[in-house]
């Protein structure tokens, strides 16, 4: 398995496609097999795709200590310095919305286009996830202290999707907690991410970002609201704002052919 050692931590990567880059970054608790199949099929089509385990996930360290956006964002560019990748696209979903927010801001020359989904810009300024999500991370912390995996699973998905989707649409849920199993996160690495992205403030910088940024966010997204999106959309000149109507925060899964087709679309003008 390709490890690369960036600071502090040894991160595990994959490279698929050919072309420019495209550095993709997964939200917390994620390892990269949460990316889909048919999401690095068509996305390897058109780019040299790199996905990896942040700090604290899957088959990259776990440390110990304070994580922080700052030092993950850190990881990323590490890792593209390792690879020899001057510049790329960068795509970041919820927690990794929020590494890429840092890395653009923090090294503007290393990002040609920016994907933001799902996520929001941290601080006072953010509208805060309701307290059952509050609630639910809490759960999962248990599950995951108790070494009950599976039902850690469970408690993941119910942060990404409503009851009635679950419901409706076993097979998705049953295809997500299989890629959790792949690699099932440790006590120490969700709370580390956790605690990073509590404790992180782009507000102010967000008009500093000059690389054309599309914005996608599931309207009904009960973990970071949809509010968050607009906020982002208003403070990142030009940028594009896109909201998936009866869709939640596994916005990833629920509409993936057709955020696939945008994003492709944006990033290849």
């Amino acid at each position: 398995m390709p490890k690369v050692r960036v600071g502090d931590i040894n991160m595990y990567y994959e490279i698929h496609g050919r072309g420019f880059p495209l550095v993709m970054i997964m939200g917390a608790g994620a390892s990269k097999d949460r990316w889909s199949p048919n999401v690095i099929k068509q996305l390897s089509k058109h780019f040299k795709i790199l996905i990896f385990d942040n700090r604290g996930v899957g088959r990259t360290d776990v440390p110990e200590g304070k994580y922080t956006v700052r030092t993950m964002a850190d990881d990323v560019v590490g890792l593209m310095d390792a690879l020899k990748i001057a510049q790329a696209h960068v795509l970041g979903v919820s927690l990794g919305g929020v590494i890429a927010q840092e890395l653009v801001l923090n090294y503007p020359e290393r990002v040609n286009k920016l994907v933001l989904m799902s996520t929001f810009c941290g601080g006072p300024h953010a509208i805060q996830s309701p307290p059952e999500f509050f609630e639910k991370v809490v759960r999962l912390i248990d599950k995951v202290s108790k070494g009950e995996h599976e039902e850690a699973a469970r408690v993941f998905a119910s942060w990404l999707f409503s009851d009635d989707y679950m419901k409706n649409n076993p097979d998705v849920v049953e295809k997500f907690v299989a890629r959790y199993l792949i690699v099932p996160v440790t006590q120490a690495g969700i709370m580390g991410q956790m605690a990073a992205a509590q404790s992180f403030d782009t507000y102010d910088r967000l008009p500093q970002i000059t690389k054309p940024t599309l914005i996608m966010h599931g309207k009904d997204d009960a973990t970071i609201p949809v509010g968050n999106a607009e906020i982002l959309a208003e403070r990142i000149p030009e940028a594009e704002l896109v909201i998936y109507d009866n869709t939640q925060h596994g916005m990833l899964l629920q509409v993936e052919e057709d955020w696939l087709k945008r994003a492709i679309e944006f990033l290849k003008r």
